[in-house]
Formats: structure tokens, sequence, C-alpha cells
């Protein structure tokens, strides 16, 4: 009996202790079982990499760790007073790959950072009952597959995108097992039946694949291939030096003549070649002077982060736009030839047709790289919708813009060859010639798409308010990124809003979020602007606005192909159901509690003659 009580004492003196004691004084093993991540790193060759990059790594090195610790023990993260032997643990293991590279001083990685959990939230229970009813296994369904390849890996991601906004309503914690990643760690430990340390699992999840075998096979044909390279580099350099040596006796000579100092650069063997498969004009600086007066502050007819746009008269006396770009430089040819070459490389009557090019160097201004297009004489869609044209434009206007920018991009899509992503549709990027006929332009960003890629991973770039979420959040573009754009801005040319609204608040909104609740209420055509000229019949109007709202669908595979888009646009093909959405990044609290309420689609007016639109939630289920 008296031991009884000595050791009743004794555990009720460790329960008042402070945590902070107890983990400091009384360190135990670390449960963690960083052999899963040792057996990884040995299958793989990883290249060198910058302090940077290896925190990253060690990051999701340890989330994967985490996923399988989740996975036999229902917990995220070990027990507090087990920090310090994890850190040992997984220093261990680094240090026989990375000799001298210590974790938690280079990475600024505190020790209690890897028991921490987020938001209280750290055993498996605590993070299933945040969701309600069967929001977490809904979900979670587009992982429990083999995610080896891209399309099933994008389904996955961005499904699991729309849960970080129902659970990150406050402060997270800014460490290792940070907020965001508990999605990611969450699907790979249950959701997905071949486990987290699944090949495909890893690579998808944990951005942690490894290199197939063939690769250390290949190395010596490689070095083979580098020694030939750096040697076609020498020669190369040679051949560069001897031009510049004559070039610059030319220059003296002209100097010494009084002749123009201009430089007509002839030297960029790809724009060369796409000069000789084109009719593309390769105009002389002067001529480029000439049809701008000199750049003047009267021409300029656009602004843009590349430079100006002006408008100029040919010797012809054809009107053309000339795209001037600013701090160029002959590192940045690559840029422009690209531009060039993605123009040069379509032709349709929705899409911006190039002219010809002009590049050169001056001694007073720099280096010159110029495109020369068609001239738009109506000007961009934000102007019309923004600017400072007083008259609305009539609906046959906008739907006929509509389509045209429509056809467009299904041409970049699918008719041109390879297809073309466009990365920055926007209203500012929708020219109108002098029948109003929409034409696609801006091409810097664009992106070649080789064939049989479903997606690719890229650095992300565009204009805020326009850019897919999946896009945003993770990199992964598509042909489906353009067609949210694409929805982006058609809710702006049938609402004649600005797809950032600013809020009674004055917080930013989303076009699309403001549209979406007036179609989930049955009032469809509220979101068209008030006192549109000419307005068409009520359910070719409402047809208009349901595209739009399924083009910029959250949810990557609930929207629509641009063909698809087209042949609902111009003919009587219905507009599939819309899948229901995740709530928004940016709602706050009152907007979850009253999306997790809200239940039902409204009813249009009567007085339109025709039957609602329903939403796939709301029909009737047919029996199997």
């Amino acid at each position: 009996m008296a031991l009884f009580h000595y050791c009743f004492l004794v555990a009720l003196a460790l329960a008042v202790l402070p945590s902070k004691t107890l983990s400091q004084n009384d360190t135990v093993p670390c449960p963690l079982d960083f052999s899963v991540l040792r057996q990884l790193i040995e299958s793989s060759d990883r290249p060198k990499m910058d302090v940077t990059t290896q925190c990253q790594y060690i990051s999701q090195g340890l989330r994967l760790v985490q996923s399988y610790y989740l996975r036999l023990n229902g917990s995220f993260v070990p027990p507090l007073n087990s920090s310090e032997s994890c850190w040992s643990d997984y220093q261990s293991l680094i240090d026989d790959f990375s000799p001298g590279f210590n974790i938690r001083s280079s990475c600024g990685f505190q020790t209690e950072w890897i028991a921490e959990g987020c938001m209280n939230i750290t055993t498996r229970a605590q993070f299933e009952a945040i969701f309600p009813n069967r929001t977490l296994d809904d979900a979670v369904s587009n992982c429990n597959q083999s995610l080896q390849n891209a399309s099933p890996c994008a389904s996955c991601i961005t499904s699991l995108s729309s849960l970080q906004a129902s659970y990150l309503t406050g402060p997270s914690v800014s460490n290792l097992s940070d907020c965001t990643a508990y999605p990611l760690i969450y699907a790979a430990a249950f959701a997905n039946v071949h486990g987290p340390t699944d090949k495909g699992t890893v690579q998808c999840l944990f951005s942690l694949g490894s290199t197939s075998s063939s690769s250390k096979s290949n190395r010596r044909k490689v070095v083979i291939l580098g020694v030939l390279i750096a040697v076609g580099c020498l020669l190369l350099i040679g051949g560069v030096c001897f031009l510049w040596l004559n070039m610059k006796k030319k220059k003296r000579k002209r100097e010494q003549g009084r002749d123009i100092a201009v430089i007509e650069l002839g030297s960029n063997s790809r724009l060369d070649s796409i000069s000789e498969s084109t009719t593309l004009v390769r105009f002389k600086f002067d001529e480029i002077k000439k049809a701008t007066k000199n750049f003047s502050r009267d021409s300029i007819i656009g602004r843009g982060g590349y430079g100006n746009v002006y408008k100029g008269i040919l010797t012809d006396g054809s009107e053309v736009a000339l795209k001037r770009f600013k701090n160029c430089s002959a590192a940045g040819d690559a840029t422009f030839a690209h531009e060039v070459e993605v123009i040069a490389s379509v032709r349709h009557v929705n899409l911006v047709a190039l002219r010809g090019y002009c590049t050169a160097t001056t001694p007073f201004e720099g280096h010159q790289r110029i495109i020369v297009c068609d001239l738009m004489k109506n000007g961009s869609l934000h102007d019309h919708l923004f600017g400072s044209f007083e008259k609305k434009m009539s609906w046959p206007l906008r739907q006929m813009i509509a389509l045209g920018t429509a056809r467009g991009l299904a041409y970049l899509h699918y008719g041109a060859q390879p297809g073309i992503i466009h990365r920055d549709i926007k209203a500012s990027n929708i020219l109108l010639d002098e029948r109003f006929e929409a034409k696609v332009a801006d091409f810097g960003l664009a992106k070649f798409t080789p064939e049989g890629m479903t997606h690719m991973s890229t650095r992300v770039a565009g204009t805020m308010g326009y850019v897919a979420p999946e896009y945003a959040l993770y990199g992964q573009l598509t042909e489906r990124s353009d067609v949210y754009s694409f929805g982006v801005v058609l809710l702006e040319l049938l609402s004649g809003k600005k797809a950032l609204m600013a809020s009674d608040d004055s917080q930013p909104a989303l076009v699309t979020d403001w549209a979406w609740s007036l179609v989930r209420k049955g009032r469809t055509l509220d979101v068209i602007e008030a006192g549109m000229p000419e307005l068409g019949a009520p359910e070719v109007v409402e047809k208009y606005v349901l595209v739009a709202v399924l083009c910029s669908h959250p949810q990557l595979y609930a929207r629509p192909t641009m063909d698809q888009v087209v042949k609902m646009l111009e003919t009587d093909l219905s507009v599939p159901s819309i899948p229901e959405r995740p709530i928004s990044l940016v709602a706050d609290i009152d907007d979850i509690e009253r999306s997790a309420s809200s239940s039902g689609s409204g009813q249009l007016s009567s007085s339109t003659g025709y039957q609602p639109y329903t939403f796939e939630s709301d029909r009737p289920k047919t029996p199997i």
C-alpha cells in the first residue's frame, strides 16, 4: 500500500511539472522512423543544392516521415520530450549524405518545432473532427489511386487545396509542421492505398522524386556529350570574338566617317530562321523611328510592364501598333525571340497578326527590341469596360467579343501545332479592331505544350484575379488555366465589374465568388450589368453567365475545354451541371458559416418564361 502511495505521488509531481522542463530534462528516444527517408535518398541521385533548396528538401522529407508515423500511430507529431532525440536522428541521417550541414543552425529550425503541431491539432482524430460530415472523405477521394502520372496527381492536389480554407481560420504555427501541409500528410497516410512511401505518392505529395537507375548507366554518354558541347562552345566563342572585333573595326570606321552609329543586329539565328519560314518583315530602326515620329509621346496608345505601345504609319501608308520593350539587353534576346516565334506560328481571325520585328543597338538608346503588329483601332476590351468610354457596350457587341475570344483561345489550344497556353488572358489583352472583332494579344508569357503532356510545373506568371487556383498555389499549368482566365474575362464583360472588386468593407473580393453567390441563389440575370443596351433573350443571357461561372470554377476538372465553350456559346448545346464549389480561399469565418448552413438554389423570376437552371447537388439522383 505504501508503495502505491509513493508511485501516485511521483506521478502527480511529474504531471504538474512544466512541459518545458520535462522536454529538456527527460528526453526519450525518437519514435519517428527515418529509415523510410534513408531508403529514398539512397535510391536517388540528388543534385548539388544550395542552402535554401537543401532546407526545403529536409522539410519535405520530414513531412514524409510524419505521414508514415501518422499512418502507424494516429499522430502527426512525436511527443514534445522526444524533440531533441528526433533532431539528432535526423541529423545523423543527413550527415551520411551532406557532411557538415547542420539542420537547425543552417535552416533556422527550432528544436521544439518538430513536435509542436499546428493550431492544437496533433492527432488524426483532432484533424478529422474539424470537417463536417463527409467533407474530408470527398476531398481526399481523388488521392486514392496511383499518383505517379500527372493527371491523377493534379486531381489529388486540386482536391486537397479546398481543405485549407476550411481550417486555416487562425494563426498557424510557422514551423516544419506547417498547417498547409496537413492535408498532404493526411492524404498520404490514409487516403492513398499505396501508403506514403509509394513512389508516386512521394513524387506527387512531397516533391521528393527519385531518378531511375538508367540515369547512372548513361553518365558516360553525358560526359562525352559534355566534352563535345564544351569544344563547340570554344569554337563558338572564337567565332563571336572574331565577329566582335570585326564589328568594332567597322564601327570605328563609321565614327571616323561620321556615319549613323546604329547596328542592325543579325546574329540571332532563332529570329533568322523564323523570318525565313514566314512572311515577317525585319524592319530597320530608322523605319521604326520615322513611323512613330521618333517615339513621340503623342504616339503612345498603351502602356504595360514590358514597355509602351506606339501607333505608327509605315512608308506604304498602313497603320500599325509597335510594342517597344524596355530595359532590354543582349541576354534577354531569348525572351524576345520566344514571343516573336509564338505570334509568327499562329494565324487566326481572332489572334493579333504579326507584321514584323526590329532588333538594333544604338549608342544613345541602347538595345532596341520592337514587335510590329496590325493596329487595333478600337483599343482593348479593358478600355471599353473600365476606361473613359461613357457609352455602355450593347449585348450583341459583348456576345460577339465573347465568342471571338473563345474561338481564338480554342485555336491556340487545339488548332496550333504544338498547342499554346497563353497564361495572361485578361481584358487588356483582348484587342478590338474597327468592326469590334476580338483579337487575343500579348504572347510574352505563352508556353508551347509538348504533345501528350497533361500539365506543366512552371513559375507562376500572370495577373492577380485572373490566375487559376491550381496554377497560383502549385504552379501546375494546363489549358484549363486559360479557361479559368477566360471565365473571369467573360464575367467582367457581362457584369461590367473588375476581376478584383472592392467590397463594402474595402476588402478585395473576386468577381467569380460574387457571380457564383448570385447564380447559386437563382439570381443569374442579376450578374448582368444594369442598363446594358439591346439586352438579349433571357435564356441566352443566362447561358452566357452559366458558362462564365463554369469556366471560372476553382476545381480544374470541373471546367470545360475551350472547344466545348465555343460549342456551348454558338450552338444549342446546354450547359452541364455545375459542381459545388469549395469555400473561397479569401473567405472569412462568417462566409464559411453561411456556406455551411446554406442549401438549395433559388428560383428565377417566373416572368422570364423558362425553366430555371439547377445545380448538380439539386438534381434528383437517378437509381442505378
